[in-house]
């Protein structure tokens, strides 16, 4: 990799991811909503910022979302389910990343092998849910990897070399969540990220539109 775009770099994995990337001695394009007013519930606003940068870039990292909308929590059963909730969550953790793609895309390169991961969980899988609850949360992570892995498929047509693919970041200690860590292995975030960009180093083409771990194991639907 020799450029890089983060989005979401205020966070605690963007911000980890950034700090990675520049150890290898990749040029770091960091942008977020609080120092770019990179909005990716507003589509009008990733327009506007990702249209003022120039390609190419061989890695563009999605590092946004949240466990629910500020002042809530995750809905623990269906009494605690409302629509604006719902909306919310899928706007941020669905909508936000794959409308990054649409505005990025023509940032990256069609010559050589380029990646587009967004960070989604492995709650979202629904071949692993064996709990239940964090319903919008769960649901807009599903959202997430369908539409990453049925971009990856168009991606594919123009861009052969492309890696377009969901990844878990484990549980990782950036106070997102803290209250539901317990009884959980957590890594620090610049651990997080190495594992993560290992995992991207090792991806092919042929695996593009794949949902990986942070431990490069694939994380089932």
């Amino acid at each position: 990799m020799e450029r890089a775009l983060v989005i979401g770099v205020s966070g605690g994995i963007g911000a980890a991811l950034a700090r990675q990337l520049a150890l290898r001695g990749v040029a770091v394009t960091g942008l977020s909503r609080r120092d770019d007013g990179l909005d990716v519930t507003d589509e009008a606003s990733l327009a506007a910022v990702l249209g003022r940068l120039s390609p190419p870039y061989d890695a563009l990292l999605v590092a946004t979302g949240a466990l629910a909308p500020p002042g809530l929590g995750p809905e623990k059963a269906l009494r605690g389910l409302g629509a604006a909730q719902l909306a919310a969550q899928f706007a941020l953790n669905a909508s936000g990343p794959i409308l990054v793609l649409k505005h990025a895309l023509r940032l990256m390169p069609r010559d050589r092998r380029c990646v587009f991961a967004a960070l989604s969980a492995r709650v979202g899988s629904i071949g692993d849910n064996a709990l239940g609850g964090w319903y919008s949360y769960r649901a807009s992570k599903a959202a997430l990897n369908q539409l990453i892995h049925t971009a990856a498929i168009e991606v594919g047509r123009s861009h052969r070399q492309a890696v377009v693919v969901a990844l878990h970041p484990g549980t990782v200690d950036t106070g997102f969540g803290a209250e539901f860590h317990a009884g959980r292995a957590v890594l620090p975030p610049d651990e997080s990220a190495a594992r993560l960009l290992a995992v991207l180093d090792g991806l092919t083409p042929a695996e593009t539109g794949g949902f990986f771990d942070h431990q490069g194991a694939r994380v089932p639907w």
